[in-house]
């Protein structure tokens, strides 16, 4: 990495501020993603994104950010990729909802059927949320079984109250339904087999992504699939975004593990609003006409089959299938992971900030003495990089991410841990951070 000397910009914030204020008198949280909202951002980060193009976004007072967190992860190929949004245009030409069915639904769904191991049938919807429920209430409606057994490890299932009654978030959901939601932990069999074992007879699924900050150890989620199976219980991945950023087919695919079920979104689309509920055929045909059990509303979206949006789900997932996309996304990834690891080792602070996690998706860590997350580290660093022009919540590398990228994030990082590094040997943030530090997403109070 070259070292460049950079002065950290003094960052306009003026529309953004007077939009906040706006925005919070109108809108519970003043966004409608939580993962995106103030309290999630260092107090001089950009409010409101105004546009972006491939791994560049403008904010609304007109400043520029490299962007790492590409819509939540969800921006696999660039912001305003041309050949999907190319392909947009031509079916928001047509019109892009009608009274029956789209031929574009049969396409798509072809296309995930023969490249996705589990996937016999496919199903919908516009967001993660909806995809994961339907697929818990197929589980519970095949099994005639009540509990869900997730996997503690992993941050986000969905919106609805299996999942967030079992989280501090739980307000407004009753106790008979927080108590229908069991834990595991990723790969810890024996907490698996606990919870099987105290339920016995009454699992309906076992519900966990096949990789997220972890890859699964040697063996795991394929002893995952006998127990679920020994246990008569339905096995479900989470693939929102293992989907298409792990591999084009799958993290099931990677893995070699088939699930019962297993929803889709995110990159799938490159940001377009698709996700997709994927499984075997006994389980789907549940939500469909062509059975004599009792009927299983499923999944049923007015804008489920919008044209544009599934165009951009058919053309991002070509684009996939070619091959360059995946080891690029790997590469980018681990290069950023490897050279921010060798600046804190070089600075001394590897022992409390460091990055881990697989290449397409690595994660940052920052520790206090204790060796819990640090939140006011991490807000200061993120705070310092927004300075010299870098977005890096959470780190989504893209097709769009040039080495020019990484190096540029690198010797950003390595002025921003100077920073932190004189906060770590203070032993505080003060006159260093401005404003509050970052909060978890899931907590009982504001």
């Amino acid at each position: 990495m070259t070292e460049m000397a950079h002065t950290p910009a003094v960052i306009e914030l003026t529309q953004s501020d007077a939009l906040r204020k706006r925005a919070h008198a109108v809108i519970p949280a003043g966004c409608h993603t939580y993962s995106k909202g103030d309290d999630q951002f260092p107090l001089l980060s950009p409010g409101f994104i105004a546009r972006g193009q491939g791994c560049q976004v403008w904010d609304v007072d007109g400043n520029e950010f490299l962007d790492w967190g590409m819509g939540l992860r969800s921006v696999i190929l660039g912001h305003a990729f041309e050949p999907v949004v190319e392909v947009v245009r031509e079916y928001l030409g047509r019109g892009s909802n009608f009274t029956r069915p789209s031929a574009i639904e049969t396409e798509l769904a072809e296309l995930l059927s023969s490249i996705i191991p589990c996937a016999e049938m496919v199903k919908f919807a516009k967001n993660g949320s909806d995809a994961t429920t339907a697929a818990v209430k197929l589980a519970r409606a095949y099994t005639g079984r009540d509990i869900v057994v997730r996997c503690v490890d992993h941050p986000f299932f969905s919106i609805d109250d299996w999942f967030i009654g079992d989280t501090a978030c739980n307000a407004g959901v009753p106790a008979a339904t927080k108590n229908l939601t069991k834990r595991f932990h990723y790969n810890d069999l024996p907490s698996l087999e606990r919870v099987l074992d105290a339920h016995a007879g009454q699992v309906a699924c076992v519900i966990l992504e096949a990789a997220a900050t972890m890859e699964p150890a040697t063996g795991f989620l394929e002893r995952v699939r006998e127990l679920a199976t020994r246990h008569g219980a339905v096995l479900i991945f989470d693939e929102m975004i293992t989907g298409f950023r792990w591999h084009p087919r799958g993290a099931q695919s990677l893995y070699g593990v088939t699930p019962d079920l297993a929803t889709f979104g995110k990159a799938m689309a490159n940001g377009f609003s698709v996700a997709a509920l994927a499984g075997r055929r006994e389980l789907m045909e549940l939500g469909g006409l062509k059975h004599s059990h009792p009927r299983v509303f499923l999944l049923s979206t007015t804008n489920g089959g919008e044209t544009h949006e599934l165009a951009a789900a058919l053309q991002t997932i070509k684009i996939l299938q070619g091959g360059d996309v995946t080891p690029h996304v790997w590469k980018a990834g681990s290069d950023l992971r490897d050279g921010f690891n060798e600046i804190s080792d070089r600075l001394g602070l590897r022992t409390r900030i460091f990055m881990a996690g697989p290449g397409c998706s690595p994660y940052q860590v920052f520790l206090d003495d204790t060796g819990a997350v640090d939140y006011r580290l991490r807000t200061l660093y993120l705070q310092e990089m927004v300075k010299r022009g870098v977005l890096i919540p959470y780190i989504a590398p893209s097709f769009s991410h040039a080495p020019a990228d990484v190096e540029r994030t690198l010797n950003a990082t390595s002025q921003s841990l100077n920073v932190v590094r004189i906060a770590v040997e203070r032993g505080t943030v003060d006159g260093l951070l401005e404003g509050p530090a970052v909060k978890p997403v899931f907590r009982q109070y504001n």
